[in-house]
């Protein structure tokens, strides 16, 4: 029986509108922002957040004019110096998007916490923007991030890089060519070790004085006033509630993103969690992500798309493994996508099998090959079509029902969603989570 509460994404999008009272996204003519460059012009880049993925994006770039580099830590600003001699070097977002008046576009690659206040300045200005993944730190950001973005009309796409790759196409092609039958649950997960993003441990008490190279205030951005510690800053945040978004917030939006266009996934009618937080204190459960979880949505049927069950497993966990996968082939290892249909299976980007994945061989190619996930959002910013991680057609949606799961690894409830009206149907204390509370001084 179909949800009552379920929602096709174009009743989301119309039905959202009464959420984006505060968004106010000025045309770009009005503001006289830059145009979309012809595809000989060199588009005037700046970059937020360039002490680690950054770097790497902002050298992905270096091909276009690289006019702006911002970093709350100037050893970073230090760092990419060199490279990028020319680019004027500032400390805070807001003064360098006020400041600098050539920007065409802007990457973000800050912690998750600052991805959705920094995106909506750049796109109320009329800023292209790629933001890594994922594309913000709560469900309401994800929300209103899409709808600003239809409403600027700009190229954007969110860092889930292996979205231009063949195997997402073929994980499409396999799906939709109907070899797997009807799809009734698919699996997916992450066994990262926790050194990466440590997790299941509380604050820390000790209160170590703050680098010098570091503002700290700025690092925290909107979110709650604690003192510095190395344990967040640099590249160890990602375990921590108020900056990051766990294991499944850090790699979800990677595993799943092929899988919603494949099946063309729209809202879930619950989601329901478990993790080896449940038998820890609230210092440790309200301050990190779990080392372990599973998280389940279910999507009811909808159109000609029979009910699915999508089920995400990090910390060692993993589904009973498949006795169509060969003995001595690993499962569970590291990132990983496992399809189960009525018909077939498929591990990764391959049918099991391996004598399945011979006898069927390749699907149909039905989908048209990426020229690069970095060539797209750049093509994108010159007229081009939108990109494959287009935050209005993709990136939000999908950001959206991922982080549901973390509200529901936090509530250990089973939580009914009410896409229309953004809030669940049956627990205040998952409400109170959707929307997290800004410190002074930030809003979308």
């Amino acid at each position: 029986m179909k949800s009552k509460n379920t929602m096709t994404r174009r009743q989301m999008l119309t039905a959202s509108t009464a959420f984006a009272a505060t968004v106010t996204i000025v045309p770009r003519h009005v503001l006289g922002g830059p145009r979309y460059k012809s595809p000989n012009e060199k588009l005037n880049v700046a970059g937020v957040g360039i002490g680690g993925m950054g770097a790497g994006d902002a050298r992905s770039l270096a091909g276009e004019n690289v006019v702006a580099l911002c970093d709350v830590d100037q050893a970073a600003l230090d760092r990419n110096a060199k490279q990028f001699p020319n680019a004027k070097q500032f400390t805070d977002y807001r003064k360098m998007l006020d400041e600098q008046k050539d920007i065409d576009a802007i990457f973000i690659a800050t912690p998750d916490h600052s991805h959705a206040v920094i995106t909506m300045m750049a796109l109320k200005m009329g800023k292209h923007v790629h933001c890594q993944k994922p594309l913000t730190h709560s469900v309401y950001e994800a929300r209103m991030i899409g709808k600003a973005a239809k409403e600027a009309k700009v190229a954007t796409q969110m860092g889930n890089f292996g979205q231009a790759s063949e195997e997402a196409r073929l994980k499409i092609e396999y799906i939709r060519s109907g070899v797997l039958g009807t799809v009734r649950e698919i699996h997916g997960g992450s066994n990262r070790i926790p050194s990466i993003s440590p997790r299941g441990i509380p604050r820390p008490k000790n209160t170590p004085p703050v680098p010098a190279s570091l503002n700290w205030n700025l690092w925290l951005g909107p979110a709650r006033e604690r003192p510095y510690h190395p344990c967040y800053h640099p590249f160890a945040w990602r375990g921590w509630w108020d900056f990051g978004t766990g294991c499944l917030g850090d790699i979800g939006c990677h595993q799943f993103s092929a899988i919603f266009k494949a099946l063309n996934l729209g809202h879930p009618q619950w989601v329901q969690a478990c993790s080896s937080n449940h038998s820890l204190g609230p210092d440790i459960a309200n301050e990190t992500a779990p080392l372990a979880s599973i998280t389940r949505w279910y999507f009811p049927k909808e159109g000609d798309r029979e009910a699915i069950t999508l089920c995400w497993w990090d910390g060692g966990l993993r589904p009973q493994r498949p006795d169509e996968l060969e003995p001595g082939r690993p499962f569970g290892e590291g990132d990983w996508l496992y399809v189960v249909g009525d018909k077939g299976k498929m591990y990764g980007h391959r049918l099991i099998p391996e004598t399945r994945q011979k006898e069927v061989g390749k699907p149909p190619h039905i989908l048209d090959r990426s020229p690069g996930h970095w060539k797209e959002w750049l093509d994108a910013c010159r007229g081009g079509k939108p990109a494959g991680a287009d935050f209005v057609d993709h990136a939000a949606h999908l950001t959206e029902v991922v982080l549901l799961g973390n509200i529901a690894i936090r509530t250990q409830e089973k939580l009914y969603w009410d896409a229309a009206n953004l809030k669940f149907t049956n627990s205040e204390k998952a409400n109170a989570l959707i929307n997290p509370p800004y410190r002074e001084g930030y809003s979308l």
